[in-house]
């Protein structure tokens, strides 16, 4: 139960609920525990007529006929009440649903980009919903039966005292024979779930990657392979499931036996007693059958509830790993920033966690606010890194990096973030509308405002081709358009927000020459006034810019305009003429 305390907080919320929806469970257990009673009662009106005690008819009626509606009454009203507790309780467990999955949601959104890399998608969406929704269960239904149950029980076994102290004795016997079996059985239970819940991870994570990556497989014409795989981790899972479904499989069994062994002791017991002269009446046997009955369920409930809770751990465990994890990049800074734009980069020393790469080495220079930087280099030499840095994906490992003068650590992220406009390597586009695509970053732009920046990524012409033109919805990962498709639509993104730092990379990698010049033509209106980085593996996309790095194993190799670096052996002046050459 140490995992689910993490729950207090939202029943500490909803409390008002709760204890609402225990009054009202009382009540309704009260009414219902009516029907024995007026049960023994119309037994002693026979038995009275029977012996005599009775003698007028319409008065044998009578009290007949008042117990008949006594009870109907009694069950219309605890039925009532019975609706009310389940709509008070499981509501609750609803409302303790959508705020745990919001916690979890912006618990995700906090975390950087190393816990991506280390975890698979698969296995977040199945924390989120698989492990939440059976934390639900015992928010909810676990709960209400729990108070269901052991309200049902004190008052009952108070009514049985009253009756008959002896054959109350006799009549929960069986029960701590069946407290000891739950108890050996829920620390099996709970291994079992929480193997499951990973086997529940493992699907959902193959899955998610076997359709993401479709388009793939059928090239490679791996489908039966793929499918292979899948069938085999489906059997595995399905074994776990099984093995989880055995163990749960004693519960019901067990219980209704040992319920039926209550019966059959007060039927011998009392039995007994009323030959004996020990009870009154033979309506006694009977109310306590009606209580061993309607104390079935309950009892029954019981190892369900205990299966519950026992699985709502195990999730509840997986999502508080997760919940306990401390974001990597952290906000310090509460107050709003303003940014200009310019950058620094000092002595600035990078290796990524995860592979151990070391992919900026003693990078320096320096980008002052309505200048261009273009940054060049082989595959694998840190050129996308520095991006990420700029953004503050990642803190650097030694050196510093400034922003208008201030240490980026000092600068408010969400203002920072805010200020750059960045056009990733590979693009992605949400399954929306184009247009919100273009507007995900400034969702008040006008359409004017979204036409503007779509032509001045050259991709207007090809967004009114479709029939529904701005409003066409883009399949997963944008793969209703082609790759230049998709990156000038996402250059359009980052220029429609106006932002006070342009960052593009490799972004013009699926155009061709012709497109690229236009773009390149607009980008230069464009960002005027602002701060640009342009990543490339082409000379045309970045001659232009006012300073240019060559990096090759996160070193600067080479750095100067255009005209300097062609004019110098090296890296720069090698790609310009292979370029060059292969152009004509």
């Amino acid at each position: 139960m140490k995992e689910l305390q993490h729950l207090n907080k939202y029943f500490l919320k909803y409390k008002y609920q709760l204890i609402l929806g225990v009054i009202i469970t009382a009540i309704a257990r009260v009414f219902l525990l009516f029907t024995p009673r007026l049960v023994r009662e119309i037994f002693t009106v026979v038995e009275n007529w029977n012996n005599g005690i009775i003698t007028d008819k319409s008065v044998f009626k009578a009290e007949l006929l008042e117990n008949i509606l006594l009870i109907v009454g009694a069950s219309i009203v605890a039925g009532v009440l019975t609706f009310l507790m389940r709509q008070t309780i499981i509501n609750v467990s609803r409302y303790v649903e959508y705020d745990l999955k919001n916690e979890v949601y912006q618990q995700y959104q906090k975390l950087s980009l190393n816990f991506y890399k280390k975890n698979r998608t698969g296995d977040l969406m199945n924390r989120i919903t698989e492990d939440v929704s059976r934390v639900r269960m015992y928010a909810g239904p676990a709960i209400m039966y729990s108070i269901n149950t052991i309200t049902l029980f004190v008052i009952a076994l108070i009514y049985m005292f009253n009756q008959a102290p002896k054959l109350t004795l006799y009549t929960i016997l069986p029960l701590p024979i069946l407290s000891v079996a739950i108890y050996k059985l829920s620390k099996e239970i709970h291994k079992r779930s929480t193997i499951v819940q990973e086997y529940l991870s493992k699907l959902s994570s193959s899955t998610q990657e076997t359709f993401s990556g479709i388009s793939i497989i059928k090239a490679y014409g791996l489908e039966l392979q793929t499918s292979a795989n899948f069938n085999q981790l489906s059997e595995e899972s399905r074994q776990k499931q099984l093995d989880l479904v055995r163990i749960r499989s004693f519960f019901f069994p067990m219980m209704i036996l040992l319920i039926g062994i209550s019966n059959l002791m007060v039927i011998y017991i009392g039995g007994k007693q009323y030959i004996d002269g020990e009870i009154e009446s033979l309506g006694t046997i009977a109310e306590f059958i009606i209580y061993v009955n309607m104390l079935t369920w309950p009892v029954a409930t019981v190892g369900w509830v205990t299966s519950i809770v026992q699985q709502a751990e195990a999730s509840q465990k997986r999502i508080n790993e997760f919940l306990k994890k401390k974001p990597e990049i952290s906000n310090t800074v509460t107050e709003p920033t303003t940014i200009k734009g310019d950058i620094t980069f000092k002595n600035v020393y990078f290796t990524y966690d995860d592979t151990n790469i070391q992919a900026l080495n003693d990078v320096s220079f320096t980008l002052n606010k309505g200048k261009t930087l273009a940054i060049i280099g082989k595959t694998g030499s840190g050129k996308s890194t520095i991006l990420d840095l700029i953004g503050r994906l990642y803190d650097i490992d030694k050196g510093e990096i400034l922003i208008d003068g201030k240490p980026i650590k000092s600068i408010n992220l969400t203002s920072l973030r805010n200020a750059i406009g960045y056009v990733p390597q590979d693009a992605f586009l949400f399954s929306d509308t184009i247009k919100n695509n273009i507007t995900f970053g400034k969702e008040d732009a006008s359409d004017e405002d979204v036409i503007t920046a779509a032509k001045q990524a050259q991709v207007h012409k090809n967004i009114v081709k479709f029939n529904k033109g701005y409003d066409t919805v883009l399949g997963e990962r944008g793969i209703t358009l082609s790759g230049g498709q998709k990156q000038r639509v996402s250059i359009a993104r980052a220029i429609v927000k106006d932002p006070k730092i342009l960052l593009f990379d490799d972004s013009l990698s699926a155009v061709d020459t012709e497109t690229e010049e236009k773009i390149l033509h607009h980008l230069n209106t464009v960002s005027k006034d602002k701060t640009t980085i342009i990543v490339s593996h082409r000379v045309s996309s970045v001659k232009n810019a006012d300073h240019i790095i060559v990096l090759d194993n996160g070193k600067i190799i080479q750095d100067g305009n255009h005209n300097s670096l062609i004019n110098k052996v090296g890296y720069y002046k090698e790609l310009y003429e292979k370029q060059l050459s292969e152009a004509y």
